[in-house]
């Protein structure tokens, strides 16, 4: 009596994906990955250190010190109500970062569910779509310009705008990429000897079409960057006196003739940040690219 067990991927499969998983460690290894990963790596290390490395607290009034230019004491001068800019700049680089590195990969794992719950009730997905189209055809600032009227500005607007956004943007990848898996001669294979849906799903489909998530995670961040500065430079990101990247160069624009380190000092962490995602996002996809 013959017993019909469900196979896994076959052998290709599975070197495919060590190779891939080889492939992205090599890439960030060298050349642009490396330089990304060394850059990220100092923004991450300034937000971690932020207390040891600011002179003053970011809220601190200093006697005297009204719009003085960069020096010794104050690397980055200080703005129009006597606050030390390199201070501020240090916490609203953690601030930035502390938004960004919560609200992608909420928007990351609320995008996944979905598009898992699409693939397994065809009913679920039709609305799914439709609703994702609803929320793409509204401009991010717009969509955030309205979700503060209602809730208010504040960091957890920020955050909820950010995972909105992402959400329908990491369905629709992983959902493309999980229709694109499940045509493959395997997936067909163990369906065929009654493996279920849920079991093929996790077992067969979704360890192969996850590959794309990783490239989109970084650029993501990248974009979330973008919207919470213009957010807070528009006055509906991080409510003062508490310092972001954004409202520091909105402050220091009215002053950047006094004091030009108001504006330079977040300006050059926002595209630091930016350059470094970029960076990895463009190494790991060529990466996927050489792999596929």
């Amino acid at each position: 009596m013959s017993v019909l067990v469900a196979p896994g991927p076959d052998l290709g499969e599975v070197r495919h994906s060590r190779r891939a998983t080889r492939s992205w460690l090599a890439a960030l290894g060298h050349g642009p990955g490396l330089a990304g990963v060394i850059l990220l790596g100092l923004v991450v290390a300034v937000g971690i250190a932020a207390p040891l490395l600011a002179p003053y607290s970011p809220t601190e009034q200093i006697p005297g010190a009204n719009l003085l230019p960069p020096s010794w004491a104050h690397p980055l001068g200080t703005d129009q109500v006597n606050r030390d800019v390199l201070s501020r700049t240090v916490y609203g680089t953690r601030a930035d970062l502390v938004i960004v590195f919560v609200a992608v990969p909420i928007g990351a794992a609320l995008g996944s569910l979905a598009a898992l719950s699409g693939t397994l009730w065809s009913g679920l997905d039709v609305g799914l779509q439709r609703l994702f189209d609803l929320v793409l055809a509204f401009p991010t600032l717009i969509f955030a310009i309205g979700l503060t009227a209602i809730a208010g500005p504040g960091a957890t607007t920020v955050i909820i705008v950010i995972a909105v956004v992402e959400t329908p943007i990491f369905a629709r990848m992983l959902r493309s990429s999980i229709l694109k898996v499940r045509s493959l001669p395997y997936v067909d294979a163990a369906e065929t000897v009654g493996a279920g849906r849920v079991r093929v799903l996790r077992r067969h489909v979704l360890p192969n079409a996850a590959e794309p998530l990783g490239v989109q995670f970084a650029i993501s961040l990248s974009l979330a960057v973008f919207v919470e500065s213009a957010m807070s430079f528009l006055g509906i990101g991080i409510r003062p006196p508490a310092p972001s990247l954004g409202s520091l160069i909105s402050d220091g624009i009215d002053y950047a003739d006094a004091n030009l380190g108001l504006v330079l000092g977040p300006l050059a962490v926002v595209v630091i940040l930016v350059l470094a995602l970029q960076l990895l996002a463009r190494a790991l996809g060529r990466t996927r690219r050489v792999v596929r």
